[in-house]
């Protein structure tokens, strides 16, 4: 878990400096939560409370959510999710090594569903803040949003994948909605620097051995697969393999979040076979799914197909043919 933090450092820096100081209000907010409602609940259930809030499971199921979330979200909303990742996604399935379901990613779901507008706006990238805006005054709002209004409206915009999925449902052509200036020359202002950065921390995690290759390589491959498809049938009105690789939390659920080891497949073809299912369900969600990003649903439903998936592709027996 330490190496899992470390490595998602590159990230959390690069997206404090695209997108201002909401990050760490973010990841503050989270953290804190997260410990108090994990301690709260293994004292409920007399469990040991150090050993378990040692192990770290509980600070980096709360930096993903932090990490998910928009730097604009009020506060109430990361202490909500933190809450929900714990005490209902994790501890009541009997804690760490028995939920089923990814925590950060079920708690970023009911959010996404529960509070649709205020889980959509997104701050602009640094070099497209209006002039007079510090990303300092970013951390402020989070805790003051309603005598902000104005000023959230002047920073704030979609996302690359949300511009992309409205204009294209008002028949735009891709080449006419890249002329925005949100988006950058692989894909999205900002997210495609936040994108590389924690394909680098991935790349450190691999390189570790604390993931193996099958889950990142084959979300990743997934996600290209399907996406090239599209692209060479409908240049004109299909994003490129590239931008759905560099935009949203692609490397982020890649490397971070589809690896966890307590939801995952198990065996090594089968978290092959898993990565890419979740990579395809990604580009379905994103493409004709009534949301923009895709990851964390594509993750929760094919963390239910984790034990046929196990089933269907066990290792061979040493000695066996």
């Amino acid at each position: 878990m330490l190496w899992v933090l470390i490595a998602l450092v590159p990230g959390i820096i690069t997206m404090i400096w695209q997108f201002g100081y909401g990050v760490l209000a973010n990841i503050i907010i989270c953290v804190s939560t997260a410990l108090m409602a994990e301690a709260s609940m293994l004292r409920l259930r007399g469990k040991a409370i150090a050993p378990a809030l040692s192990d770290l499971s509980a600070v980096v199921t709360a930096i993903l959510l932090a990490l998910a979330l928009p730097t604009l979200a009020p506060w109430w909303i990361p202490f909500i999710g933190a809450f929900i990742a714990i005490v209902i996604a994790k501890h009541l399935y009997g804690g760490l090594g028995y939920n089923p379901f990814n925590p950060a990613m079920i708690a970023f779901a009911i959010l996404m569903v529960s509070f649709p507008k205020s889980m959509t706006v997104w701050v602009l990238p640094h070099s497209m803040l209006p002039t007079g805006i510090s990303l300092s005054d970013i951390f402020t709002i989070v805790l003051d949003q309603q005598p902000k209004q104005t000023l959230i409206d002047a920073i704030t915009a979609a996302t690359p994948l949300d511009e992309m999925k409205t204009q294209l449902g008002l028949n735009q052509t891709v080449e006419e909605i890249r002329s925005s200036s949100i988006f950058g020359s692989l894909s999205g202002q900002g997210w495609q620097w936040v994108s590389i950065a924690y394909l680098l921390g991935g790349m450190v995690l691999m390189f570790k051995k604390i993931i193996s290759w099958h889950i990142p390589v084959g979300l990743l491959t997934g996600l290209f697969i399907i996406s090239f498809a599209f692209y060479l049938l409908e240049p004109s009105v299909t994003p490129s393999p590239l931008f759905h690789l560099l935009s949203g939390g692609a490397m982020l659920g890649a490397f971070f979040i589809a690896t966890d080891p307590v939801t995952a497949a198990t065996t090594p073809k089968g978290r092959f076979i898993y990565g890419v299912l979740i990579g395809l369900l990604t580009y379905i969600i994103r493409t004709w799914g009534g949301y923009p990003e895709g990851i964390a649903f594509a993750v929760i439903l094919i963390n239910m197909a984790v034990p046929l998936i196990d089933y269907y592709t066990p290792p061979r027996a040493y000695g066996h043919k």
